[in-house]
């Protein structure tokens, strides 16, 4: 008999920082490497090292490439990984625009908190470099969609396709005769852009996704909620500024709102959309049709659509605008990037409208946002939100407690556990009761750095 243990160095009663690490005598594997945010007690722990033998790690593997499942690969290489980090082609290629993207953030913060003096640390520094990153990627191997991996004599993973992101997937890791499957973020059943998730039929050991666990995604009208924010806007020649995560939500809100304007819903109103990292998620799309709706004349028009801002010029330049206009900008949670240039200087105006989309962290500045804050620290300076605030939950790219229900509902066998990750707790404790309540299965909550022994 063999033993399997299993580090919950990640997700465990937070949202943030996947990491799970598998370890037998024949095969040691990482399921998802990413970094905390939100809650600075976890971001302080991406500047720790991990509690494991890093470079004893055989292959990481990648559900998606969104920064909170893969941005803590420079710092795993750093600590001695030499492995290979398997995932889908579109997965590794997103991987490595948000690293690089992430890399570049933390330099240039580091660069402005030296200059500006509002770091605690003399001098700040870079959680890793553009350097770093780009050497983690020399690891990336693509795998395809379906196919099943040897991994080892008695180790095999297959990576099956779940609608969360474009190349994103749940894992089959067949060990030892044992079926371990992990959900990733599990994407929705109707989607704009991706074809519903594909359903796993058994599972030894259960590894799901809690996000939305303890509640269901509301029936909004989205295209009307869309068109009446567009025209309050005009009317009152204002800037709808829509932080956005740069994968998926970014290409589904071009798509919602270019198709409005095919039918006459909203006028030629000024869409910008400034975002380098969403812009070359972008080429992605085009790269892989295969693992999207959009056709290419569809995909082209709606690119010539919208003004793509490249330059941080252009961003003070769209600012400066005086037109109505839509902004959408990194980052999603409003944690970073190219959006806080934009609260920072619009959000205390009147005739500026926010809206968030999707879920938002604990402590990040959207959750803030949607608690009321009347003002945001940026920069290390507050700046006052006399801004309207909206938030359009319905375009989350997570599967709500039904969907989540629904994904593992095929899987034919009894599972032995069920661990619910990614997710804050009380989600995680809701969605724990409904699956005893439906399904009868065996449930439990890991806490962080936690070590489970499973015998194979």
């Amino acid at each position: 008999m063999e033993r399997l243990q299993v580090h919950f160095l990640g997700a465990s009663e937070t949202v943030t920082g996947s990491k799970f690490y598998l370890h037998t005598e024949e095969i040691r594997l990482m399921v998802d490497c990413g970094l905390f945010q939100g809650v600075k007690e976890l971001r302080k722990q991406n500047w720790e090292s991990l509690p494991i033998a890093v470079k004893d790690i055989d292959y990481v593997l990648l559900t998606h490439g969104h920064l909170d499942h893969c941005g803590y690969l420079p710092l795993l290489v750093r600590q001695g990984f030499r492995g290979k980090v398997l995932g889908t082609a579109p997965t590794l290629e997103i991987a490595r625009i948000i690293l690089e993207d992430s890399a570049k953030i933390q330099e240039e913060e580091a660069e402005r908190a030296n200059k500006e003096h509002y770091s605690k640390h003399d001098p700040a520094l870079p959680l890793y470099t553009k350097a770093e990153a780009s050497f983690a990627m020399n690891f990336f191997a693509p795998v395809e969609e379906g196919h099943e991996v040897v991994l080892s004599d008695h180790c095999s993973v297959r990576f099956l396709a779940n609608g969360h992101i474009l190349g994103s997937t749940y894992l089959e890791i067949d060990l030892f005769g044992k079926r371990l499957v992990f959900s990733g973020d599990v994407g929705r059943q109707r989607d704009e852009l991706l074809d519903a998730p594909k359903r796993p039929e058994w599972a030894d050991y259960l590894f799901v996704e809690s996000t939305y666990g303890d509640r269901l995604h509301p029936d909004e009208d989205v295209e009307e909620i869309l068109t009446g924010l567009v025209r309050d806007t005009l009317k009152h020649k204002g800037t709808l500024i829509i932080p956005s995560f740069a994968v998926e939500r970014l290409q589904s809100l071009m798509y919602q709102l270019w198709k409005l304007y095919q039918r006459n819903r909203i006028p030629n109103i000024p869409i910008f959309v400034d975002s380098p990292m969403g812009n070359n998620v972008l080429e992605v799309f085009k790269k892989f049709p295969d693992w999207h709706k959009l056709g290419p004349s569809e995909y082209r028009n709606m690119c010539n659509h919208i003004n793509l801002v490249s330059s941080y010029a252009e961003t003070w330049e769209t600012i400066d605008d005086p037109r109505p206009k839509i902004v959408i900008a990194g980052s999603g949670m409003v944690t970073g990037g190219r959006v806080l240039t934009y609260i920072k200087q619009l959000a205390d105006i009147q005739t500026t409208t926010i809206l968030l989309v999707g879920f938002m962290a604990e402590e990040t500045r959207g959750r803030k946002l949607l608690e009321g804050a009347q003002e945001l620290k940026i920069y290390g300076k507050y700046v006052p939100v006399k801004a309207k605030v909206h938030h359009l939950e319905s375009l989350s790219a997570h599967a709500d407690q039904k969907e989540l229900l629904t994904w593992m509902g095929n899987i034919k066998n009894v599972p032995e556990k069920v661990f619910l990750v990614h997710g804050e707790k009380s989600a995680m404790e809701a969605y724990g009761k409904k699956i005893r309540e439906v399904q009868g299965w065996d449930c439990h909550i890991p806490q962080m750095n936690e070590m489970v022994e499973i015998l194979l």
